[in-house]
């Protein structure tokens, strides 16, 4: 049963102070000497978490390696082959994945990496090596289109309106933006600086007048993670619309007063392309 198959569904029917115990009779039964505490012992020293994106020295001499976005997670068929090539031709056939759905090529020379980053599988619509605060800190779980428990799709979603992000507000920090389409959160939006579970929503229908069922969702502001982890529980705002309308101008009022992004400023060739619709 999916629905139960879940780890808290466990610690609920025993309880937490029995399920601990229950885990502690079982490494006990090992017999190998190992000690269980109630926590892990203070960090001394302040939790910095490490840019993944980009290309960043290694210890080894000469190397280096190169963290590209995968926007939302999601990868053609095509894009999987072009990353393989990419592993073959500069990383030794090597690739890591991190924790927010991009990867990484090792091991790469350091004299390659320039012809790396001119290639053209990163340098097109979707994956690079040097993307914004915003779309290379974006995640999102499967969705809608292909999780029934999802009450909204997500990835195109998550990949949309960070790109949108982008081009209106400039950050000074990475803002890690999770997307996730129920309340299972297996895009963990409780951790996230911001947050995006689907949920209910409710939109003025111009041709009836009336107040429509529309998809949405509730945005959650103020989690972290390291040493100083907070989990933000309660939503900062609900029942707020997915359209673009309605989204847009309450992230960028939250990324204004929460996180101190300001206005993006566009230059006068950028202006006359969007007028003339080239950008």
């Amino acid at each position: 049963d999916r629905q139960k198959a879940r780890l808290m569904w466990l610690v609920e029917k025993y309880g937490v102070a029995e399920f601990k115990q229950a885990v502690i009779n079982e490494i006990n039964s090992y017999d190998r000497g190992v000690t269980v505490s109630d926590a892990q012992p203070l960090p001394t020293e302040p939790f910095e978490r490490r840019e993944l994106m980009g290309v960043h020295k290694q210890p080894q001499e000469g190397k280096s390696r190169v963290g590209v976005l995968v926007p939302s997670g999601r990868l053609s068929a095509t894009e999987c082959r072009e990353i393989a090539d990419l592993a073959d031709a500069y990383s030794g056939g090597e690739i890591r994945l991190t924790v927010d759905q991009n990867f990484i090529l090792p091991n790469v020379d350091d004299g390659k990496v320039d012809a790396l980053l001119k290639e053209k599988a990163l340098n097109g619509a979707r994956l690079k090596a040097n993307p914004g605060f915003i779309e290379g800190n974006t995640v999102s779980c499967t969705g809608a289109q292909f999780c029934g428990l999802a009450l909204v799709e997500t990835k195109a979603n998550a990949e949309y309106f960070a790109k949108k992000l982008e081009d209106l507000v400039t950050v000074d920090r990475p803002i890690r933006i999770h997307w996730t389409g129920c309340p299972n959160s297996c895009g963990q939006v409780q951790v996230a600086d911001i947050g995006i579970m689907g949920g209910p929503a409710r939109q003025l229908n111009e041709e009836t007048g009336k107040m429509m069922a529309v998809p949405g969702c509730k945005i959650f502001v103020g989690g972290r993670i390291g040493e100083d982890a907070h989990l933000a529980l309660e939503p900062y705002k609900e029942g707020v619309p997915l359209a673009e309308e309605s989204l847009i101008p309450e992230l960028v009022e939250i990324l204004k007063n929460e996180f101190g992004a300001t206005d993006k400023t566009m230059r006068k060739r950028d202006k006359l392309k969007k007028l003339v619709g080239l950008a």
